[in-house]
Order: C-alpha cells, then sequence, then structure tokens
C-alpha cells in the first residue's frame, strides 16, 4: 500500500472539521488517549435516532486491537 499525501491531508481536514463540529466528542477521546485503552477494557456505542430508538452494541479490547491501534498511530505520525 503506497502513502498517499494528498489522502492524508483530506482525512486531517475531515478530522480537523469533525473536532470543531464535535468538541465534546474530541475531548472525549483526547482524554482516553492519553490515560490509554487497556486490554480488557469494554468500549460501548449507543446511538439514538431521532425517534428515540436506542441501539447499543460492546466489545471488550484485544491485544490484537491494541496492536492495531499503535499501527494506525505509526502511520499518522502521532506516536
Amino acid at each position: 500500500m503506497a502513502f498517499n499525501p494528498a489522502a492524508m491531508m483530506k482525512i486531517i481536514g475531515l478530522k480537523n472539521k469533525f473536532d470543531k463540529n464535535h468538541p465534546g466528542v474530541a475531548a472525549f477521546i483526547g482524554n482516553v488517549a492519553r490515560k490509554g485503552i487497556k486490554e480488557g477494557s469494554i468500549i460501548e456505542i449507543t446511538v439514538t435516532d431521532p425517534d428515540g430508538e436506542n441501539m447499543t452494541t460492546n466489545m471488550r479490547v484485544t491485544a490484537d486491537d491494541l496492536e492495531m491501534l499503535q499501527e494506525i498511530k505509526n502511520i499518522s505520525g502521532q506516536n
């Protein structure tokens, strides 16, 4: 897979826009990242649609998940 600087710049721009539109989420993710996610942690996501219906899922973080996150950090230069 070749590194595409234009695509990376587009992703960074989209991330910055997301952070601006949703500062609470960006701050939360930053706090979690600073503390670190440990193997065995549970991540839960709930989506509530405009009609009030909830959909929830969760996952237990594995060593493979942590390895993937580290690779993403390495690729994005946030190491």
